[in-house]
């Protein structure tokens, strides 16, 4: 996943209202260049829209986002997800998405999360609110005495593509959560050719970055 992840530089942070919408907007993100995404579990639409894009789109690194309760990442495991993330750290969802074979990253912002986070196993890490918890700035701070730890970050929360270079610049940086390209009017509104765009535009700013 790391390398898959590393590959793209990209997650694009997906809410859908309705699951007829995930195959459509899949193959906008694969006409964009975007191999990679993740659905959040804050949605009735969420376990099924997966379903169907691990069915259909094997070639996607589909993953499930806002795991909070163990049911919903053992829901996600079933429904075909390969990688899982939470806003924050608890222990009882990284242990049961250990037990159930999902690769898992858990939201962090400060310097005792991150040391809980790698106790428990995990070094992809959700960096979140990442802008409101101090951006750029605070990854910097961090990677001074975890750097070494092997310890990556998705910092997610307020990242644009007017600051994904800041933060794709950062060595501890594996990628970016960002949902402006996948913003929710856009996938209501059915405007794929605009997704696949604005996809394109955000993987060469990424390319840019490195």
């Amino acid at each position: 996943m790391l390398d898959r992840v590393l590959a793209k530089r990209i997650v694009p942070v997906i809410v859908l209202d309705h699951a007829d919408s995930a195959e459509p907007l899949a193959e906008a993100l694969l006409a964009g260049g975007l191999d990679i995404m993740e659905i959040t579990f804050r949605t009735e639409a969420a376990e099924e829209s997966i379903r169907r894009i691990a069915k259909r789109f094997p070639e996607i690194l589909v993953g499930a986002g806002t795991l909070l309760e163990n049911d919903q990442v053992a829901r996600a495991k079933d429904a075909g997800a390969v990688f899982g993330l939470a806003p924050g750290l608890n222990p009882r969802t990284v242990a049961k998405a250990a037990e159930v074979g999902l690769q898992f990253s858990p939201g962090v912002m400060t310097p005792s999360e991150v040391e809980q986070a790698l106790a428990l196993g995990c070094k992809l890490l959700k960096f979140f609110p990442a802008e409101a918890a101090g951006g750029t700035a605070m990854l910097k701070s961090l990677a001074g005495p975890y750097g070494h730890t092997g310890v990556k970050f998705i910092p997610t929360g307020g990242v644009t593509s007017a600051n994904l270079a800041e933060y794709l610049k950062l060595p501890v940086v594996a990628a970016i959560g960002g949902s402006w390209m996948v913003d929710k009017q856009l996938v209501n509104e059915g405007k794929w050719e605009e997704i696949t765009r604005l996809t394109r535009e955000a993987l060469a700013a990424a390319a840019a970055a490195r």
